[in-house]
């Protein structure tokens, strides 16, 4: 892959609110949430990226459009971006609903462990599940897992993953407190990950993140470059 230059700016947590977005595509009734990234970081509701990381945006004039730039130097864990922003605010999740998201993304490595949370609400203490959902690049592989209560991890697929080539990516999310949701995960047009029977809404709730993310781990660098990210209620409106 050649390097690019990238006419961006950088955001932090602070100043993302700051930033106006757009929104609904009107293409399309069902699609909630176009967050092309010309739009900027706003499409966010928050960004977690200590300096020196930082979420840029940019566009290579390929013909694949704007893209954000999640990157992580040594020294820092992560570089996320969080939750949903639509030109009302910031999106309210729901129990018992189905949410598709869509994306493309490019990984630098092989290893850029963490690049989707399904994440909880609250503190470890107010949610019996910190992230329902998980997905990891991770040994030149995309792994998709299901976190039930108790931290059990459930592995429910895993599919090759080239760095440096871009990947379309649509996760389904049926949400239930009881257990009874649901998951599907494609990569490429083709479903290689899903699972029945599953806890996908927690005890406060939750919202998605993407970004790069290395737990307690600040040794390893890592950029993850995603775009065309789009939220709707099918795979359709986001593929």
């Amino acid at each position: 892959m050649h390097r690019r230059t990238l006419y961006a700016w950088t955001v932090t947590a602070s100043t993302a609110a700051a930033v106006t977005a757009l929104t609904v595509a009107p293409a399309q009734a069902a699609v909630i949430w176009d967050a092309d990234a010309a739009q900027g970081v706003g499409v966010f509701v928050t960004t977690l990226c200590d300096s020196p990381a930082s979420v840029t945006t940019g566009n290579w004039n390929d013909g694949h459009g704007s893209f954000f730039k999640f990157n992580k130097p040594i020294g820092v864990a992560r570089c996320e971006a969080h939750s949903v922003r639509t030109s009302a605010g910031e999106y309210t999740f729901r129990d018992n609903s189905t949410y598709w998201f869509g994306w493309d993304s490019m990984t630098k490595t092989g290893n850029a462990q963490t690049v989707f949370q399904w994440k909880s609400n609250g503190t470890n203490d107010q949610n019996s599940q910190n992230y329902p959902v998980l997905m990891k690049v991770e040994d030149g592989r995309l792994k998709a897992w299901y976190v039930e209560p108790g931290e059990n991890w459930v592995s429910i697929g895993t599919t090759p993953w080239t760095a440096g080539e871009w990947h379309s990516i649509q996760l389904g999310i049926t949400t239930d407190s009881a257990g009874a949701g649901t998951l599907s995960v494609y990569k490429d047009g083709t479903e290689f990950a899903s699972r029945t029977g599953a806890r996908t809404w927690d005890d406060l709730g939750n919202k998605p993140r993407w970004g790069t993310y290395f737990g307690t781990d600040t040794s390893t660098a890592s950029i993850n470059w995603v775009a065309g990210l789009a939220m709707g209620t099918s795979r359709a409106d986001v593929d």
